[in-house]
C-alpha cells in the first residue's frame, strides 16, 4: 500500500500563463517549518493567517483572532454594561428619592421641623381684686423667676482672670451681685446633677433683663405673674391670699379662683443654632387669656378706718380680738368687714388655709343683742306693744323654777317694754317673751337667720349653733330669749338689725358688686335676694325702741351728734380658740329716721370692761360716724319721737 501524502495541488499560472493554467504537479512534502508570526496576530500557530495574495480580499480569522471589528464590539458590550449598570444605580437613587421625597417625605419634613420647633408657656395672668371704685386690693405685676440646669453650667468659659473663672464659680462671681448673694453659697448651689433648680423667685424685670443679657450656660429666666396686695394687710381677712403658682388658697382668692385665674397659652417657633426665630419660619401657639376681675362692695376708706379702729381698741382693752361689721342696709352690700390682726397676703405665714375672715367663721352668743328678735316676735304676733308696763325685779323664777339674774343687781324696776330693751333687762324680756311657745321662738329665729348661712360669698362660713326647739332643756326654752343658748357669727347678728333698718325686709349680704372680663366689659352681680320678715309697721315700731337704748340707755357711748342712733349693747358668752370667755358687743343703726348703714363692733374677751356699752359702744360712734362722712349721708333732720320706758 502506498502511503499517503499531500494531495497535489493544482497552482494556477502566474498572471494567467497559459503554460501554467490546469496544469497538474507532483509535489513532494515539504519540511515542517516553525510558524510566521505575523505583527499583531496572536502567536499561536493554529490561528495563521490566510495565505491568500495580496489581492484576496480580508475575512475574520480563523480560529476567533480578534481584530478591529472584535475590539469595537468588546467596547460596544462593555458600554452597554456600564450604561445598564449606570442605569440601576440612577434607578436605586431615583427610587431612593421617590421614597424620601414622596413616601417618607412628610414625615421626615416634621421631624425635621420638630428638631428646630421650640415652645414656651405664656402665663395667663390672673384678674383683680379691687374695690367699689377701682382700688386695686390685689394684682398681679411682672416677675421672672431664676433657675440652673446643673449640667451646663461647667461648660461656662470666662476670660482667665482671677476675677472671671471658668466654670460654676465664674458663673457664681458674675450672677451672685444681681441674686445679692454670697458668692461661694450660689456657687456650691450651681453644682450638681440636677436639671433644674430654682435660684430666686420674683426677680424684677430690670434685674431678669441684666442676668438674662449675661447669657450664661444652665441659667434661665422665665417670666411669672406674681400676686401683690399693695395695701398689706387691709382686708386681708377677706382678699386671702395665693401660693407660689398662682393658686387661691384662702379667702376670696380661693372662693373665686375658677374665675380669677387665667388660662394659659403656648407659643411655639422655629429656632436656629443660636434660639434665635427663623425669619418666615413657622410661628404659631394659643394666646393666653386673662383672668376676670371681680369688683367688691368694699370700700378701702371705710374697711382701712374700722381696721384701724379696731385693732387700736383691742389693744387699749387687751382684748383677745374683735370685729368690725359695715353694711349698707338697703343693699346688702358690705362696707367693711375687719378683723383685727388681719394677715397681710403678702407674708401669709403660718396662717391657715380656707377662711381668715373671723366675721363669718368664729361663733358666740349674741347676748343681750338678741333681745331685738324676741321684740319683733311679740310686737309682729300682736302680743305685746312697745309701751306695755312690767314689773322687773333682779331676779325672776320662772314657771319650771329657773331663776333668771340682770346683769346688775337692782330693786325693783317699773319698765314699759321699750324700758326692758333700754336697760336691757334679762328678767323683763323672759316676761316679754313667755307668750311664744317655744316652738314660735325657734321659728323667729331661724326667719332672722340663726341656724343658717347668710349666703355670703367668703369661704368657711359657718351657719352657727341652734338646736332644735324640742332638743330644748328646761333653761334653754327661756336663754334664748335674751341671746343665750344660741350661736351666730358676727355677720349673722348683724344682719338682724339690718333687716330691722330696711322696713323688715331681709337682704342677702354680699361682697361682690361685679366682674369685669379682659375686653374691661363690666357686668353688674346678680341683686340680692330679699325675703320680708317683720311687716315695716314693726320694723319701724323696733327702731325706734331701740333708739331709747342710745338715748336713755345703756347705749350712751354711741351717740353720733347730728345723726338719730338706733341701737343694742350686749354682753355675752363666746367659745372662742377652745375656751370659754365674754364678748361685748353693740350693734347700731344710723340714721334712724332714714336708715342706711348697719354697724357692729365685737371684743372678745375684753379686760378693762365686759360691758358692751363700754368698750364696743365708743367704736361704733367713730366707725359709723366716719363712713356717714365717705358716704355724704346728710344729718338727720327731724328730733325722734320715743315711746316712754318707764311708768
Amino acid at each position: 500500500m502506498t502511503d499517503l501524502v499531500d494531495p497535489p495541488r493544482v497552482r494556477p499560472g502566474r498572471h494567467g500563463s497559459p503554460g501554467h493554467s490546469g496544469s497538474v504537479t507532483t509535489t513532494t512534502p515539504r519540511p515542517a517549518r516553525e510558524p510566521r508570526v505575523v505583527e499583531g496576530a496572536p502567536s499561536d500557530p493554529k490561528h495563521r493567517p490566510s495565505r491568500g495574495g495580496p489581492t484576496s480580499p480580508a475575512g475574520p480569522p480563523r480560529g476567533g483572532w480578534r481584530g478591529p471589528r472584535t475590539a469595537r464590539a468588546g467596547e460596544r458590550r462593555r458600554m452597554l454594561f456600564l450604561t445598564v449598570a449606570l442605569v440601576v444605580v440612577l434607578a436605586l437613587f431615583a427610587g431612593r428619592l421617590v421614597y424620601v421625597q414622596v413616601v417618607r417625605g412628610p414625615s421626615v419634613a416634621q421631624e425635621a421641623r420638630e428638631k428646630r420647633l421650640t415652645s414656651y408657656s405664656l402665663i395667663g395672668t390672673r384678674g383683680q381684686i379691687t374695690d367699689r371704685d377701682g382700688v386695686a386690693l390685689a394684682t398681679s405685676v411682672e416677675r421672672y423667676d431664676v433657675s440652673v440646669n446643673q449640667l451646663l453650667v461647667g461648660s461656662y468659659r470666662g476670660d482667665g482672670t482671677e476675677a472671671d473663672p471658668d466654670g460654676a464659680l465664674g458663673v457664681a462671681k458674675r450672677l451672685a451681685p444681681l441674686l445679692d448673694e454670697d458668692v461661694a453659697e450660689l456657687g456650691g448651689r450651681l453644682v450638681g446633677e440636677r436639671q433644674f433648680v430654682y435660684l430666686l423667685k420674683g426677680v424684677l424685670p430690670e434685674v431678669a433683663r441684666e442676668i438674662f443679657a449675661l447669657r450664661l450656660p444652665g441659667i434661665n429666666v422665665d417670666k411669672a405673674a406674681a400676686r401683690t396686695y399693695p395695701n398689706g394687710n387691709l382686708a386681708g381677712n377677706v382678699i386671702g391670699y395665693t401660693n407660689s403658682n398662682g393658686q387661691g388658697l384662702a379667702g376670696l382668692e380661693a372662693s373665686l379662683d375658677d374665675q380669677l385665674k387665667g388660662t394659659p397659652g403656648v407659643e411655639t417657633y422655629e429656632r436656629g443654632a443660636k434660639g434665635q426665630a427663623v425669619p418666615g419660619g413657622l410661628s404659631e401657639g394659643t394666646p393666653a387669656r386673662t383672668g376676670d376681675s371681680v369688683r367688691l362692695t368694699l370700700d378701702a376708706d371705710i374697711q382701712w378706718k374700722a381696721q384701724s379702729l379696731l385693732d387700736a381698741q383691742v389693744a387699749a382693752t387687751k382684748s383677745d380680738g374683735g370685729t368690725v361689721v359695715v353694711t349698707n342696709v338697703r343693699t346688702g352690700e358690705i362696707l367693711a368687714l375687719a378683723d383685727s390682726g388681719s394677715t397681710d397676703p403678702n407674708n401669709p405665714g403660718d396662717a391657715e388655709e380656707g377662711s381668715l375672715a373671723a366675721s363669718v367663721s368664729n361663733v358666740f352668743e349674741p347676748g343681750s343683742t338678741g333681745k331685738v328678735i324676741t321684740m319683733a316676735a311679740v310686737i309682729e304676733e300682736g302680743l305685746v306693744g312697745p309701751t306695755d308696763r312690767w314689773t322687773v325685779p333682779y331676779v325672776f323664777t320662772t314657771d319650771n323654777g329657773q331663776q333668771i339674774h340682770d346683769s346688775h343687781e337692782h330693786g325693783t324696776l317699773h319698765l314699759t317694754t321699750t324700758g326692758v330693751l333700754a336697760e336691757s333687762s334679762n328678767t323683763g324680756t323672759v316676761q316679754v317673751g313667755a307668750g311664744l311657745s317655744e316652738e314660735k321662738r325657734y321659728q323667729w329665729l331661724t326667719r332672722f337667720g340663726f341656724g343658717s348661712t347668710t349666703g355670703v360669698e367668703l369661704p368657711g362660713e359657718s351657719r352657727g349653733i341652734l338646736h332644735d326647739w324640742e332638743d330644748w332643756d328646761g333653761r334653754t326654752k327661756w336663754n334664748v330669749l335674751f341671746g343665750q343658748g344660741v350661736a351666730v357669727t358676727a355677720l349673722q347678728a348683724t344682719q338682724v338689725f339690718a333687716t330691722i333698718a330696711n322696713d323688715g325686709v331681709r337682704v342677702e349680704p354680699h361682697v361682690i358688686a361685679g366682674w369685669t372680663d379682659p375686653d374691661g366689659e363690666y357686668t353688674e352681680a346678680d341683686p340680692a335676694p330679699r325675703t320680708r320678715i317683720v311687716s315695716q309697721e314693726t320694723a319701724d315700731t323696733v327702731l325706734s325702741m331701740m333708739e331709747s337704748v342710745v338715748d336713755d340707755g345703756t347705749g350712751a357711748n354711741a351717740s353720733i351728734p347730728g345723726y338719730r342712733v338706733a341701737g343694742k349693747t350686749g354682753t355675752a358668752q363666746n367659745w372662742l380658740h377652745g375656751k370659754q370667755g365674754i364678748t361685748a358687743s353693740f350693734i347700731g343703726v344710723v340714721p334712724a329716721d332714714d336708715p342706711q348703714i348697719a354697724v357692729s363692733v365685737f371684743l372678745h374677751e375684753p379686760k378693762t370692761s365686759i360691758y358692751g356699752g363700754t368698750v364696743a359702744a365708743p367704736v361704733f360712734k367713730e366707725v359709723a360716724a366716719y363712713t356717714l362722712s365717705e358716704l355724704g349721708v346728710a344729718p338727720s333732720g327731724t328730733k325722734p319721737t320715743l315711746f316712754p320706758t318707764e311708768w
